[in-house]
């Protein structure tokens, strides 16, 4: 019998007023495929380790493949530009950092906008790193490295990676705050050789590069980077105990692109919430220098905005151009 349109139209409304379930049901079911986590540097570094560190975990909760993709190039331009322009669904996630925040500035000429084309998905940790010296350098402390510092102006080399990399914006923050100067060099690859040999002075050098030539005399910790002091160098003074209102602090995070589905970018932040809790991955990451930060996305999304902004000034007053 053919249906009345009285009996059509009620039908219809039945299933209007049905909520619709499908994004829901998409997000309960997320992930069915493996996801790639963008890393823009070369494995065996710091943000690498900790890419795969937290790949693996959530790999374990959500039973689904974390795959670590390395993308190195401009300074973690590349492998940004390639989230960036990804599709919104999940399955492209990139380990943000430091970097990030100072390539803002650092980059006047990119084709995208981190904050903008991206969403924050979580805060994963932070990291100190260590100002250490020479042992030949007489200094023993801040205080009087300064002193050293300014009464012999432009005669200590201090070493870093490359301009506007963490040791060198940490350093720039350091002459900023003290008003002490000492010349830059930039390498292309590691400068820890030139550092024990004493071809440079100085180096703000992460904790894990540094740690065992710390505890074997190779070289001396003035101070860590962070507002307080790392586990993992107990001993060693946080600059702020002597420098008011220095904070060098390298952060790792989550961040998908922009339009990415909320209840896809909830559920990812929940489950890596949860592994950052885990006493356990706080083990690994006190191995490896670092400090878990348990930041939602509005929390982390605040982070990178601040740092953009503090990181932007400092690029700026010291005039630092990309190699």
């Amino acid at each position: 019998m053919k249906p009345s349109r009285r009996h059509f139209l009620r039908l219809a409304a039945g299933v209007a007023a049905v909520p619709p379930a499908a994004p829901f049901a998409w997000a309960q079911a997320y992930p069915t495929r493996p996801v790639r986590i963008i890393a823009g540097v070369p494995p065996g570094l710091a943000p690498d380790i900790l890419a795969r560190l937290t790949g693996q975990w959530l790999s374990e909760r959500l039973s689904q493949q974390f795959i670590i993709d390395n993308r190195p190039g401009a300074g973690t331009n590349i492998g940004t530009e390639l989230v960036v322009r990804a599709a919104p669904d999940g399955y492209t996630l990139l380990l943000a950092n430091l970097a990030n925040a100072v390539n803002a500035t650092l980059y006047p000429d990119l084709n995208f906008n981190f904050i903008r084309d991206t969403v924050p998905v979580v805060g994963i940790c932070g990291g100190a790193y260590v100002m250490a010296v020479n042992p030949l350098l007489p200094a023993k402390s801040i205080p009087e490295f300064v002193a050293y510092a300014k009464a012999n102006p432009g005669k200590l080399n201090m070493g870093s990676g490359g301009n506007g990399t963490p040791p060198h914006v940490f350093s720039e923050l350091f002459k900023t705050l003290t008003g002490v100067d000492f010349v830059h060099v930039p390498y292309r690859t590691s400068y820890l050789p030139d550092l024990l040999s004493g071809q440079l002075q100085l180096a703000f050098v992460s904790i894990l590069a540094s740690i065992e030539h710390i505890r074997t005399g190779k070289l001396r910790a003035l101070a860590v980077t962070t507002v307080r002091r790392s586990d993992a160098l107990p001993d060693v003074p946080a600059m702020t105990e002597f420098v008011a209102g220095y904070e060098g602090n390298v952060w790792y995070g989550i961040v998908a692109p922009k339009n990415s589905p909320s209840e896809i970018v909830e559920k990812l932040s929940k489950e890596a919430m949860a592994v950052v809790a885990d006493p356990l991955f706080d083990t690994r990451l006190a191995a490896l220098g670092n400090f878990p930060m348990w930041m939602a996305p509005a929390e982390f999304g605040k982070l990178i905005a601040d740092e953009t902004e503090k990181w932007g000034k400092i690029v700026r007053a010291a005039n630092i151009k990309p190699e």
